[in-house]
C-alpha cells in the first residue's frame, strides 16, 4: 500500500451484459459504463469474467466423452470469431478508454492465443492504468469443469499484483478462488485491492468473496454478468443447450466487501447496474493489527509456498533455427566457399555403435 495515500476513494464494479460473440459491440459497453462510473469519481472499475466477449453459460459445444459434433465445432469457431487477440486494436480501444478518464480499468476477455497455436482460447483479465497502458494481465490457471473444453490454462508467470498509487491490485477469476495455494500466492505478493470477476450467481459465492476479504485483510470486488436469453446471439438462442437454460442465464451477485468481510456494496441481483464503495487504505492496516496472513501470522518456520512463476511455452528454441546458421556461414566463408558449404550434410550421420 502507498503510505502517502491517506484519502478514501471510490471504485466501481459493472454487472452487465456484453455484445455476445461482437469484440467491438462489447468494449463500447465498456466505454459506456467506464463513463458512467467515471462521473461519479470512480478511480478502478472492474468488468465480469469473460466479458468481450460472452461467458459460454450452459453451451456443451456439442461434445460429450469420445463424440464432438459439427454444430458444435461451428459453435465453438463462432466463439473464437468473438475472442480477441492480446494485445490488438481492441485492447488500444481499452486503453483509451482508461486513458480519458483517468481510471484503472479491469476488464474479463477471452484471450485468442496470437503467438503460438491461433486456435486455443484463455479467460484473462487484463489490467490498464489511467494512461492507457496495458499494465498486463491474468490467464485462468484452471478452467472449471466444463469450461476446460473451451479454454486453455494459464502458467504461472501471469497471476501479477500490480503495485499503484491506489494499492496493490491482483486477484484470480472466478473458481480459481477456491484454490487455496492460489490465493497465497496473491496474499503473498500484498494484494490490498483483491479483484475476483466471476461467472458464479449462486448464494454460495457471497460467503467464497467475504471469506477472502477477511482471510487476505484486503478490500474484494467481484463482479458477473446479467445475461438473459435475450441477451443471446441469434445463432445461439434457439440451441437446444440454450432454450434448457431458460430466461435467465445469470442472476449476478456482484459486490465490494471490505477487509472485515462486510458488504459496502450489494450484493446486487436480477438486473444490469453499477455498484459504488469508498476505498479507505487506512482500513486494510487497521484490518491487519489481528490478523495478517502473510506477516504475523505466516508462520513460514513452518509452512512455505513454492511458486513456479516462470513462463511455460510450447516450445522453446536453443540458438538460431538451422537456416539462420547456414546463412551466417554462407557470409562468413563468402561466395567462393558458398557451393561447397550446400554440398556438406545439414548434421553428421548418426553414429551407432
Amino acid at each position: 500500500m502507498n503510505a502517502t495515500l491517506a484519502s478514501p476513494f471510490p471504485v466501481a464494479v459493472v454487472q452487465a451484459a456484453p455484445a455476445m460473440l461482437d469484440p467491438a459491440g462489447s468494449v463500447e459497453k465498456v466505454a459506456h459504463w467506464s463513463a458512467r462510473a467515471a462521473a461519479q469519481g470512480a478511480r478502478l472499475v472492474l468488468f465480469p469474467e469473460a466479458f468481450i466477449s460472452a461467458y459460454p453459460r450452459g453451451l456443451g459445444f456439442g461434445t460429450r466423452v469420445g463424440i464432438r459434433e459439427d454444430w458444435g465445432r461451428e459453435a465453438f469457431a463462432q466463439y473464437w470469431e468473438g475472442a480477441i487477440e492480446v494485445p490488438s486494436a481492441h485492447t488500444e480501444r481499452l486503453g483509451a478508454i482508461a486513458r480519458a478518464h483517468g481510471m484503472y480499468l479491469a476488464v474479463g476477455v477471452v484471450e485468442r492465443d496470437g503467438q503460438f497455436s491461433r486456435g486455443t482460447l484463455f479467460c484473462t483479465l487484463l489490467y490498464f492504468d489511467p494512461e492507457g497502458r496495458l499494465l498486463g494481465k491474468h490467464r485462468k490457471i484452471k478452467p472449471t469443469a466444463a469450461e476446460r473444453l473451451v479454454w486453455g490454462e494459464g502458467d504461472g508467470s501471469t497471476i501479477p499484483v500490480f503495485s499503484t498509487p491506489l494499492g496493490r491490485v491482483g486477484g484470480l477469476i472466478c473458481w480459481e478462488n477456491y484454490m487455496p495455494l492460489a490465493r497465497a500466492y496473491v496474499y503473498g505478493q500484498g494484494v490490498e485491492l483483491y479483484l475476483a470477476p466471476t461467472a458464479d450467481h449462486r448464494d454460495g459465492w457471497q460467503a467464497t468473496i467475504r471469506h477472502i476479504a477477511l482471510e487476505g485483510r484486503s478490500y474484494v470486488l467481484s463482479c458477473n454478468q446479467h445475461v438473459t436469453r435475450a441477451d443471446l446471439p441469434a445463432v445461439w438462442r434457439d440451441l437446444p443447450d440454450m432454450v434448457a437454460m431458460g430466461d435467465v442465464h445469470s442472476r449476478g451477485g456482484s459486490a465490494i466487501v471490505g477487509p472485515l468481510g462486510d458488504y459496502l456494496a450489494g450484493p446486487l441481483w436480477d438486473q444490469e447496474g453499477m455498484l459504488l464503495a469508498e476505498i479507505d487504505p487506512r482500513a486494510i492496516v487497521r484490518a491487519r493489527y489481528d490478523f495478517d496472513p502473510v506477516g504475523h501470522y505466516a508462520r513460514p518456520d513452518i509452512f512455505r509456498l513454492v511458486v513456479n512463476a516462470a513462463p511455460r511455452p510450447p516450445q522453446q528454441v536453443l540458438g538460431r533455427p538451422a537456416s539462420a546458421e547456414r546463412s551466417a556461414e554462407r557470409d562468413r566463408r563468402g561466395a567462393e566457399a558458398d557451393s561447397a558449404e550446400k554440398a556438406e550434410p545439414i548434421a553428421p550421420p548418426l553414429r551407432r555403435n
